[in-house]
């Protein structure tokens, strides 16, 4: 028989409550092993903040985990807007905060892989690794499963692809130009770090395979003797250029030797007569098409009126006796029209006439002047002279807005006028 010894009340209760303490901490520290997942009827739903990744870049990614969600799946958007499985948060309330989900993708990495929910959110981001293609992520907690299916990374994020070649034209005895790649998206933004390799069908490239810069653009020159085509190709998307032998053409254009905007520009396309072009055309570079000039034999003369200020490419192109295509360039610089504006008499009495008038336009091409007379009173005229009184004592800032045939500003000038 084993002896015991009787405690009192007093010991007893002292012993009941420290074996009901560590029992406690023994549960808590079994349940702090546990993580808490998402429970049963939870939906979690991706955003990204872009549609597309560079070659070596990174980007948000969004969840939300709501209890009793629903979801939706929404139309393809495009580069800047929200991808993934819904685009609105489900109709549930969020996740109990804590709630730990965990990430994987096909492609790339989710940094940190694991995290925990705040107010039924986790942001994480996806992590481009060099490599190029449609990347799938997925997020999931319990039984809750949640997944971007088409975030393309690098050279799967092309559209299409431009090529430019500057100059167009080299000498018949060799040359060299430069070669330009842009690699666009869907809505016309630049992509970056991505690998462009560029062949030609003759010629010397170098080099060969370029990367593209922060506005999406790789960069190549090329040195020829001979008519060249440019191919560069990024991923599935490719694009051409063409380098052409200048001095095989019998056709020229020169430009004036200054422009002004809002005045006709005049430039001089000849060919020779012992070999006339036919079908000519000429591109005045500024995006208002192609004027059809016909059957250039000599020296001919166009004009156009240009409506922003810059330089600007001129082309003309024709069919020579051999049917061949023969091109020329040459660049107009364009200067800003030097309007000036005076108001008689300045300083002006109260009440009185201030005459109004716009000089240097002479040559311009304008519909109209719009005169703003700095006292909230407006005026359109269709010559460069007005009259305006004031009521008050005050100084006022008057302009006028110069507007061109095509309904383009082509200068504002500006006058303080003392009222006294």
């Amino acid at each position: 028989m084993v002896p015991h010894t009787r405690l009192s009340g007093r010991r007893r209760a002292y012993v009941y409550a420290v074996l009901t303490l560590t029992a406690a901490v023994a549960l808590g520290s079994a349940c702090d092993k546990v993580p808490l997942l998402a429970p049963a009827g939870t939906v979690i739903t991706l955003f990204s903040a872009n549609t597309s990744v560079p070659l070596n870049g990174e980007v948000e990614i969004i969840a939300t985990v709501i209890e009793n969600g629903t979801v939706t799946t929404p139309p393809t958007s495009g580069d800047g807007g929200a991808t993934g499985a819904t685009s609105t948060r489900g109709a549930g309330t969020p996740v109990q905060n804590g709630t730990l989900v965990s990430f994987t993708s096909t492609i790339g990495r989710i940094e940190p892989r694991e995290a925990r929910t705040n107010n039924g959110e986790v942001h994480v981001r996806f992590i481009a690794d060099g490599g190029s293609g449609t990347a799938k992520v997925t997020a999931y907690s319990g039984g809750a499963v949640g997944t971007i299916d088409n975030l393309l990374v690098g050279s799967a994020a092309a559209d299409h692809l431009i090529v430019s070649i500057t100059p167009q034209t080299v000498p018949s005895t060799g040359g060299t130009a430069t070669v330009q790649a842009r690699v666009e998206n869907t809505s016309g933004s630049g992509i970056s770090g991505i690998p462009v390799t560029f062949s030609t069908t003759n010629g010397t490239l170098n080099p060969t395979t370029a990367t593209t810069d922060a506005n999406g653009v790789a960069t190549t020159s090329i040195t020829t003797s001979r008519e060249a085509t440019v191919t560069a190709t990024a991923g599935t998307k490719s694009g051409t250029g063409t380098v052409r032998i200048g001095e095989r053409s019998n056709l020229t254009i020169t430009p004036p030797d200054s422009a002004t905007v809002g005045s006709q520009a005049a430039f001089t396309i000849t060919a020779r007569t012992t070999a006339p072009v036919t079908d000519a055309s000429i591109n005045w570079g500024d995006g208002s098409g192609t004027e059809s000039i016909g059957l250039i034999s000599g020296p001919i003369t166009r004009r156009h009126t240009y409506s922003a200020s810059g330089n600007y490419n001129v082309s003309a192109t024709g069919r020579n006796p051999t049917g061949d295509i023969e091109t020329a360039s040459a660049t107009v610089s364009v200067g800003g029209l030097q309007a000036t504006m005076t108001a008689t008499p300045n300083p002006a009495s109260l009440n009185g006439l201030v005459t109004m008038t716009v000089g240097g336009v002479s040559g311009a091409q304008v519909r109209e002047y719009r005169w703003d007379f700095g006292d909230g009173t407006t005026q359109t005229t269709p010559g460069p002279e007005t009259q305006k009184s004031y009521n008050r004592v005050a100084t006022y800032t008057a302009r006028a807005q110069v507007i061109g045939v095509n309904g383009n500003v082509l200068a504002t000038p500006s006058r303080t006028i003392v009222v006294q």
